[in-house]
């Protein structure tokens, strides 16, 4: 009987060591995540300075973990041209309006409206008049960060 009582208490031992160790990873995998979350940003439109891109095109990006919201002027007639990407996009129209040319349609999107264009989807889009949008990307345009977005840069 002493024997069984030994046997047991070593087992409960064991068990208790190993939900410990258990314990011991999952805290260190919280607490590691918790070391890679991003900070609250609060940040106003007008502390961001407007990037050129060409004569008729200007913006202004803000970058989380896994999102971005970037701030889109565009002159009238300015064109967007055909490009895809892999991140998702979300465009809203605060101001003006965009003719998107997008799965062999034509889509006017006015002020007030929304956008959801697939990831891997070309578009390409021209302003019918001084525009303003906002378009929100999922994952982050890396090509946008690291200033490589050339279908961009110098044109009309």
């Amino acid at each position: 009987m002493a024997t069984r009582k030994k046997l047991k208490s070593k087992s409960s031992s064991r068990r208790k060591a190993k939900s410990a160790r258990s314990h011991s990873r999952a805290k260190h995998a919280v607490t590691k995540h918790a070391a890679r979350k991003q900070e609250l940003q609060y940040i106003p439109w007008h502390t961001i300075p407007l990037e050129d891109l060409n004569p008729l095109l200007q913006r202004q990006f803000v970058v989380g973990q896994e999102i971005m919201v970037a701030r889109v002027l565009l002159k009238k007639g300015c064109i967007v041209p055909e490009h895809s990407h892999h991140n998702e996009q979300l465009t809203y129209i605060l101001d003006g309006a965009l003719k998107f040319y997008i799965d062999g349609k034509e889509i006017v999107v006015h002020s007030g409206e929304v956008l959801c264009i697939p990831s891997n989807m070309p578009h390409k889009a021209e302003a019918l008049e001084d525009t303003v949008d906002l378009d929100v990307f999922n994952p982050p345009r890396a090509d946008w960060i690291n200033r490589n977005d050339q279908y961009l840069r110098g044109q009309k």
